[in-house]
């Protein structure tokens, strides 16, 4: 299948990322969200990103302009159903995508791939409430997308090869790299991450370290560019504890269980960058540990 537009659900951090990397490799975007002001905030934030890799010579100033020239936006969800491609990017809540794609079906062309960016949420049983199945995939890009080389493409149980080869066939135009995943909970990335940040938490939990220690012990002994912390301050706590609790309830094994550390802080609001505060505190010119 020849895809040449792409329908992005959610104006958001990822949305917006999708959107970018979608409008420089040359695909026509029409971008849908609740909010009119999340829409002009995603097209500004687009503007300023793709103006930064103009700045570092990356990106001609030529290429930006058609790029932005082939962004549109809508309030209207309906109107994605024209589209080649459909990446849902909305919240990360299984009710509000079972409803988005609820409303979007019935006014989808037959050929409409429908894909997920959920980074844990089973495909088959989002799938499962659609009209095409096999025409449905998850469609996994890492944060940020326009420097994340990693598209996780997850198949569910009835998701043909034709729609697999031409989700790979976007991801190769995009420039980056496919990982192919089994439909089980939180995929290849998060299976392995998330229940390595929570065991971070616990050592944090158990008095084994303080956020400093800990971030800087993974940082130089195990050469990763961030403290298992850090990121998930980056991430967003409530997103790593929903995605272990995703991974609890669905493999039934204790070792996946969350911290209650983890659970405190999301309770308390304390989010990570987003919130001001996480693990560390962003309040100040530098972050500052809050343990």
């Amino acid at each position: 299948m020849d895809i040449q537009t792409i329908g992005v659900i959610g104006a958001g951090q990822m949305g917006n990322g999708i959107a970018h990397v979608m409008a420089l490799a040359g695909y026509d975007v029409l971008m849908t969200d609740i909010s009119d002001d999340a829409l002009k905030a995603a097209v500004a934030r687009i503007d300023k990103n793709i103006e930064r890799q103009v700045s570092r010579g990356k990106v001609s100033a030529e290429d930006k302009a058609a790029a932005m020239a082939r962004i549109r936006t809508t309030l209207t969800l309906t109107d994605l159903g024209q589209t080649d491609l459909v990446i849902e990017a909305a919240t990360e809540r299984e009710t509000v995508k079972q409803a988005i794609f609820e409303d979007l079906v019935p006014h989808l062309k037959p050929t409409t791939i429908l894909t997920s960016n959920t980074s844990s949420i089973s495909i088959t049983r989002l799938a499962s409430r659609t009209d095409r199945p096999e025409k449905f995939m998850g469609f996994h890009f890492m944060n940020p997308v326009p420097v994340m080389q990693l598209v996780e493409l997850i198949r569910g149980i009835a998701t043909d090869k034709e729609t697999y080869e031409a989700c790979l066939a976007v991801v190769e135009r995009l420039g980056k790299t496919a990982a192919s995943a089994e439909d089980f909970p939180a995929f290849i990335v998060n299976r392995i991450l998330m229940p390595m940040i929570n065991e971070a938490v616990y050592t944090l939990y158990e008095g084994v370290g303080n956020v400093r220690s800990i971030d800087q012990a993974m940082k130089l002994g195990t050469n990763h560019p961030m403290g298992p912390l850090e990121l998930a301050d980056f991430i967003g706590l409530d997103t790593c504890l929903a995605i272990m609790n995703v991974l609890h309830d669905g493999l039934a094994d204790t070792k996946y269980r969350p911290c209650p550390l983890l659970t405190k802080y999301v309770e308390a609001g304390w989010l990570g960058r987003k919130s001001q505060r996480g693990f560390y505190d962003y309040r100040g010119e530098e972050p500052v540990p809050t343990r």
